[in-house]
């Protein structure tokens, strides 16, 4: 997606793949890091909530931007969702 003509900060979430890894800097300077196991488009009036904001095992990451084709109102039509879980390295 982008906005003002310019690629937005998840400009390239769709092109992530299992196995890659994201590294998110918690507020004391470490790192922790998240491997990509899934990735998924929706279309946005099928989204699955509570798959994508339930519960789980141990901690995750989910990204979500907008993807897809643009409707009528200029708005994409479908969500892409990364799933990512904490690495143990």
């Amino acid at each position: 997606m982008t906005w003002h003509n310019e690629p937005s900060v998840f400009f390239e979430l769709g092109g992530l793949k299992t196995g890659d890894n994201i590294e998110v800097k918690r507020k004391d300077g470490s790192l922790a890091t998240f491997e990509v196991y899934d990735s998924a488009r929706y279309p946005k009036d099928e989204f699955p909530t509570l798959d994508v904001y339930g519960r789980t095992d141990g901690p995750e990451l989910r990204l979500i931007t907008c993807g897809g084709d643009l409707g009528k109102n200029g708005h994409h039509l479908d969500n892409t969702v990364i799933y990512a879980r904490l690495s143990e390295n």
